[in-house]
């Protein structure tokens, strides 16, 4: 049996985007915009109350409840991953990179 995705970690990025560090070490930068559609992500949409985030329950959650699957974000991050015109530039990390 594997192990479920869950997000350990979320940071920041700016804008819409999110890093997010998973349960078994993998991480991305995830742009969430793109979910942002219908009634509960209507307030996520002003950029204040999107930084509004925490992690709970093994994803990204804001305080109107609004969440997004964990599998959900783990595929996106995965597929961002492996598409490198999808990963920010070097210059927009931040933090210690590894080596």
């Amino acid at each position: 049996m594997s192990v479920l995705p869950a997000v350990v970690r979320a940071e920041h990025r700016g804008g819409f985007r999110i890093h997010l560090v998973f349960n078994d070490q993998s991480e991305a930068t995830i742009d969430f915009e793109p979910w942002l559609d219908g009634p509960v992500f209507e307030p996520l949409k002003a950029a204040s109350y999107f930084r509004r985030f925490f992690v709970e329950g093994g994803t990204v959650v804001w305080p109107n409840g609004a969440d997004i699957a964990p599998e959900t974000l783990y595929e996106a991050a995965r597929a961002t991953r492996s598409n490198k015109a999808l990963q920010p530039p070097a210059s927009a990390s931040r933090g210690k990179r590894r080596g």
